[in-house]
């Protein structure tokens, strides 16, 4: 029996799971945490990688490994392969007025989405490394290469880095789908556009070699078996690629941030910035609309209410549709989609009659989906097909948010069995790239999944698209 591995170095923490190459079975898994923020030093990703590596039972016998990992962080290396400065992290907005002077010295928004597929927002590396010659000019200076989360990650299983004995930049791989939410790589084309790197850095610098989805890699220095390396995928194509997604199919998936995604045949150039082309980890692509509040919603309105989340479920789901007008627009963190970096979140609607932790429970859910809602519209007017939508994430897991869900995006839902579903598509991928196929192996996290209908509410969207642009920066 042989074994692959996929790894999810996401956010908040690092899972590994190996499965059996050609049923997909689970074998075994480890997992170990991040620290939090959103500037990091990649050393704790290859800690906390050894951690779940170990608490995985270790690689001996494993053939082949692919990670999967957070998109759009920056990590600047020197030229002797030497982290420069902490990654800033997809959710790090202080890049914001980067992304407003580059859309404008390119030409505008849709000149960035005929270029790259995207219009920029401060998530994207290309920003960070504007803010990075603006703000460190020092540090930018030093800068050789520049990688992300997973290409690093696949490098240092590699070999490469600190402590190695070899620099190895040459040697930096990444995928379609991580390249296409760098800003500086065409997912029409299939090219890096390095003027727009050099626009933003102030120089030139290597960036890694974009594999095809099934192409091998380098071997790993990690495991008896020196384990074939696969390209790797940003997460939410590792997640797609495990679900089986294809035309027509949306996965909404609520963790950290929240993401409706959809597997499509064509790139999309969407000019208004709401949704984003990128690349799949199949060869095809992977329209997508990303907010940056999602089920952190769910952790601060539990917290507020003083309950834990099975608490805020009951409450939510003991509270009728609509809040009775209470609506939350969620932008706790500022937000992604729409482009509001500096907004803050707000309670629009209250009345004596709704001033109840019921009621507050409710607005929470629905406002979180709303979002999400707005994702899905995005899509279809970019000409993304809509048929069936699958529920994933940490946030997938509240009883109140899988029985809302239908009503506030007017679909029904599938919930597949609860997985680590990014690091299972990076499973998938090494099992591709280990059987040397023209197609990944037939095997899908999505193979078991609950249906949740309902009937949509169109008062819920009706009045939360009243207030949403009713929302206030926050002080500088």
């Amino acid at each position: 029996m042989a074994l692959v591995a996929g790894v999810d170095s996401s956010t908040q923490s690092c899972k590994v799971v190996v499965r059996d190459a050609e049923t997909g079975a689970l074998v075994r898994t480890g997992r170990a945490s991040h620290p939090d923020g959103t500037s990091v030093a990649p050393k704790h990703w290859w800690d906390a990688l050894q951690t779940a590596i170990a608490d995985a039972g270790g690689l001996d016998d494993v053939e082949a490994i692919s990670v999967g990992g957070q998109q759009h962080g920056m990590v600047a290396l020197d030229q002797t392969g030497e982290v420069v400065r902490d990654a800033l992290l997809w959710n790090d907005t202080r890049s914001a007025p980067a992304a407003l002077q580059l859309i404008d010295e390119l030409g505008g928004p849709q000149a960035w989405a005929d270029a790259v597929g995207s219009v920029l927002v401060a998530s994207l590396t290309i920003t960070k490394l504007r803010w990075l010659r603006d703000a460190e000019p020092e540090n930018a200076a030093r800068v050789a290469a520049v990688a992300l989360p997973h290409d690093w990650l696949t490098w240092r299983l590699a070999g490469h880095g600190a402590g190695s004995g070899s620099t190895g930049l040459d040697a930096l791989v990444t995928d379609r789908s991580d390249a296409s939410g760098t800003g500086y790589w065409s997912p029409g084309t299939g090219e890096y556009r390095h003027d727009l790197l050099e626009l933003a850095l102030g120089h030139s610098a290597a960036l890694p070699v974009v594999l095809g989805p099934s192409d091998q890699g380098p071997r790993s220095a990690v495991g008896a078996l020196s384990p074939v390396l696969g390209p790797g995928a940003g997460d939410n194509a590792a997640a797609a690629l495990a679900l089986g997604l294809g035309p027509g199919d949306v996965a909404v998936s609520i963790g950290t941030s929240g993401v409706v995604s959809a597997v499509a045949p064509t790139v999309t150039a969407d000019g208004t910035g709401m949704v984003t082309g990128f690349a799949d980890a199949s060869g095809a692509f992977l329209p997508l609309a990303c907010t940056l509040n999602a089920s952190r919603v769910l952790d601060a309105a539990a917290r507020l209410l003083g309950t834990d989340h099975a608490g805020l479920s009951a409450l939510a789901l003991s509270a009728p549709a609509g809040a009775d007008g209470l609506v939350l627009v969620p932008y706790l963190e500022g937000e992604r989609t729409p482009n509001k970096p500096d907004a803050t979140g707000a309670l629009h609607g209250v009345r004596l009659g709704n001033t109840t932790p019921a009621h507050l429970a409710r607005a929470a859910v629905e406002g979180m989906l709303c979002g999400l809602a707005d994702g899905i519209d995005a899509l279809r007017a970019q000409g993304v097909a809509v048929e069936r939508l699958f529920l994933i994430g940490g946030g997938a897991q509240s009883e109140a948010v899988r029985r809302i869900a239908p009503s506030v995006l007017g679909l029904d839902v599938l919930v597949p069995t609860p997985g680590e579903y990014v690091a299972d598509g990076a499973a998938r991928q090494a099992a591709w790239v280990l059987s040397g196929s023209t197609q990944p192996p037939a095997w899908s996290s999505a193979s078991s999944a609950e249906t949740y209908t309902g009937e949509p509410v169109a008062r819920v969207r009706e009045q939360y698209a009243a207030v949403r642009d009713l929302t206030a920066s926050r002080p500088v």
